[in-house]
């Protein structure tokens, strides 16, 4: 298993109607992408304002293994969000590792 973890720092202009569309947009990966095992995508939350340092958007896609993840950074619909979100992004935080799962 491999996961692949994204937060995303939005422009301060961009509307809570594209921050939700970049949710659902990444939701569309699932089934979609080959190698995806689970995803998950939401709105920042936390009470914690003192360490959100602006990241308003987390991503969490998991994967059969490492080489899934890299097809899936290549992957059109992949690239077609990037390309989207782009000019509304400020900060990006991309941390991937490998992991056991459950026994």
């Amino acid at each position: 298993m491999f996961e692949h973890i994204v937060l995303l720092k939005f422009k301060p202009d961009v509307s809570t109607a594209k921050k939700e569309e970049a949710v659902m947009q990444v939701y569309d990966f699932k089934g979609n992408i080959p190698g995806i095992t689970e995803i998950s995508a939401g709105m920042n939350v936390t009470m914690e304002k003192e360490h959100m340092q602006g990241y308003a958007l987390g991503i969490r896609v998991s994967f059969e293994n490492q080489q899934a993840c890299q097809d899936y950074i290549q992957h059109p619909l992949h690239q077609e969000f990037l390309q989207a979100i782009g000019p509304y992004i400020e900060g990006i935080i991309v941390m991937d590792y490998p992991w056991k799962g459950q026994d």
